[in-house]
């Protein structure tokens, strides 16, 4: 397997991807508008090849703390493995080789709305009773979902404050887990 940044040119690969494995457009949709946004920058898109097939799929955008606005942070949104190569720690490699190469880039924390029971085992905890404010209230049912990852040491002791992510992610039908 090769995991590289996607380039400009393989924007259908990564929706590609983002279709099959959510069976909808929306995820799709949303890679689409956050690669055309500026408040989305820098942003860090990654694929994962098998066989020179696309198979997974990885985005990072910027975000800012409303209380430390020159802290750099990001949003992992969304992460896709088609469903032909999941449970082969596709998605664990994406996150890993995201949080290298934002860790040598100098952002501090990784901020996510998903699944605690995945993300816990890729060094998220839960952001909230950190002090880390979601941009839209999480679900009841996840009370746990709004996620973070330090990437350098001392970053979560050191702050907290509302996450505010790129114009095209500002939507509350992106914060909610169905």
């Amino acid at each position: 397997m090769e995991i590289r940044e996607a380039l400009d040119s393989e924007l259908e690969d990564a929706l590609f991807v983002e279709r099959a494995a959510f069976g909808e457009e929306e995820e799709a949709e949303l890679v689409r508008n956050l690669l055309n946004d500026p408040s989305a920058n820098p942003l860090l898109s990654l694929l994962a090849f098998q066989n020179d097939r696309p198979v997974g799929h990885v985005l990072f955008t910027a975000a800012h703390l409303t209380t430390a606005p020159h802290l750099e942070i990001a949003i992992l949104a969304p992460l896709a493995v088609i469903p032909e190569a999941q449970n082969q720690g596709i998605g664990g490699k994406l996150i890993e080789t995201g949080a290298e190469l934002l860790s040598r880039s100098g952002v501090e924390l990784v901020f996510l709305a998903g699944y605690p029971a995945y993300y816990t085992r890729h060094g998220f905890q839960p952001a909230s009773p950190l002090g880390f404010e979601p941009p839209y209230p999480t679900p009841e049912e996840y009370p746990d979902g709004w996620m973070v990852r330090e990437l350098s040491g001392g970053a979560i002791a050191s702050f907290s404050g509302k996450v505010i992510c790129a114009d095209a992610l500002n939507d509350p039908k992106y914060w909610r887990e169905d």
